[in-house]
């Protein structure tokens, strides 16, 4: 039975265990790059709901699910941050 690797919708990344075959060095950079694009983007489609709500063309609805996503999203990457925070402390604690 074939897992599948678990997807940010709303950054329109996935993210996976393994490494691609195939990939270079550059993986992780490109993964962290398209993550942290995808922020922005949930980002800015929030802002772009709340101006539509304050012009009457989007639903108060809609605005306040973008926001709840953005907020989301936002948490996922402070956790993100987090753990790489932590992984290089520990990187940094090891004796040579």
């Amino acid at each position: 039975m074939p897992i599948d690797p678990l997807t940010l919708a709303s950054a329109g990344t996935s993210i996976t265990a393994a490494p691609q075959p195939g990939a270079a060095a550059s993986g992780f950079e490109s993964t962290l790059s398209r993550l942290i694009d995808g922020i922005e983007q949930t980002s800015a489609d929030a802002n772009d709901k709340v101006t539509g709500m304050m012009d009457k063309t989007t639903d108060v609805h809609d605005a306040m699910i973008a926001l709840q996503r953005e907020e989301l999203t936002f948490q996922l990457s402070m956790q993100i941050r987090n753990k790489f925070v932590s992984a290089y402390q520990e990187i940094m604690r090891m004796p040579i």
